[in-house]
């Protein structure tokens, strides 16, 4: 039955669902086919080269080595799945995209020795699908197809397990900064901050070695090579800043507690007047008034532009309820909450602000959501 509202539109799907290996399910992002498109069309012309009477094969040619290093980005992921499944950490799900894939998992507790050998799964599944592919060469006639195609899957699985050792995030030889710092600082925070800092070095050593190498040989960068490595490093840059951002935000969170950052607040029962919830914030600057309910349970919070507004004949006969916004339901925080504590209790109430109590029930201060959220992304911590 139609209740006059546009029906809600689905959330778009991820990408193609490929079903589920060793129970993991895998996802084909649509931003792969943008990638597989791309090498279709820069490599087909070069298969053609290759083999002239070949004709609109190259372009079949082309896919196949699309098709190729999907495969082996997928058994890199699984790499990192099931070793992270022999340590017990559960895999969320191995989406392929347009800049290879990624291994989600759900909550663990890591070691800086699994997290490092979890990381360096990857790159050795990689080694060994080259070795594989070396193995299958010398059964091969050079200047085959099939030959053209075993080439392929050695130097792009060499290639992809050699650029993933590099020591930066979001590389998975990151992981092997990140767990020295770890190690030798017990946070693992600062090892990930450590190498975030050693992914973006990677970053702009890359672009000098694709730009500056050709021209300390007086010759012309290739522009699709230049291309490739801007993407390829504004991708890696994107991704080293996104964990350096999370990495300090965690940093932040132990610091970050609900008696730290609440507003001096001041509790006064429902039905009290206008008149004497004015003379309270006359005694009391910048502190907040919380309207308590018969229980003594926190339920709406004065508003000082709506106190204002009572005429001053009605003050003293006109409850303070009529000048208050009502709390959400349950918008009570315990002074003593803090870090990821306090962040999972907020993420489980509504609104944006919440009254915040002692043990002893009574009201002391009153959290804005915008408070915590500054705090943690570390914008300061400004009042309401």
């Amino acid at each position: 039955m139609s209740n006059g509202q546009p029906p809600a539109r689905p959330p778009m799907s991820p990408g193609l669902s490929l079903g589920r290996i060793a129970g993991i399910p895998v996802v084909l992002a649509w931003s792969w086919f943008v990638i597989t498109i791309f090498i279709v069309l820069v490599f087909g012309p070069r298969v053609t080269g290759a083999f002239p009477g070949i004709g609109a094969g190259a372009y079949a040619v082309a896919l196949g080595y699309a098709l190729l290093l999907a495969a082996s980005v997928l058994i890199h992921e699984l790499a990192h799945a099931l070793t992270a499944r022999a340590f017990g950490w559960p895999t969320t799900q191995i989406v392929l995209n347009l800049w290879g894939g990624h291994t989600q998992f759900a909550s663990f507790n890591a070691s800086p020795g699994r997290s490092l050998l979890v990381a360096l799964a990857g790159p050795a599944a990689n080694f060994v699908l080259a070795g594989i592919g070396w193995g299958i060469l010398q059964a091969l006639a050079p200047g085959s197809v099939s030959f053209l195609l075993a080439t392929i899957l050695v130097w792009a699985n060499l290639l992809v397990a050699l650029f993933n050792v590099l020591p930066g995030l979001p590389l998975d030889g990151g992981r092997l900064v990140e767990s020295a710092v770890w190690k030798a600082t017990g946070s693992q925070e600062k090892g990930t901050v450590a190498a975030g800092w050693a992914g973006r070095i990677i970053v702009i050593l890359l672009l000098g070695v694709v730009v500056g190498i050709p021209l300390f040989r007086g010759l012309q960068p290739d522009f699709t090579v230049i291309v490739i490595a801007v993407v390829m490093g504004a991708f890696l840059w994107m991704g080293a800043t996104a964990a350096i951002e999370n990495a300090r935000m965690r940093l932040r969170l132990p610091a970050i507690s609900a008696g730290r950052l609440q507003q001096r607040a001041i509790g006064l029962p429902a039905g009290t007047s206008v008149a004497a919830a004015r003379r309270l914030l006359r005694e009391n600057p910048g502190a907040a008034v919380v309207v308590t309910g018969a229980s003594g349970m926190p339920e709406a919070v004065v508003d000082e532009a709506a106190l204002l507004a009572v005429p001053a004949e009605a003050e003293g006969t006109t409850p303070v309820n009529a000048a208050a916004r009502r709390l959400a339901a349950g918008a009570h925080v315990p002074e003593w909450a803090e870090g990821q504590e306090l962040v999972q209790f907020l993420a489980r109430l509504e609104g944006s602000e919440y009254a915040v109590i002692n043990r002893q029930g009574s009201v002391t201060g009153l959290l804005h959501q915008r408070t915590v959220v500054n705090a943690i992304t570390g914008k300061g911590t400004p009042g309401p």
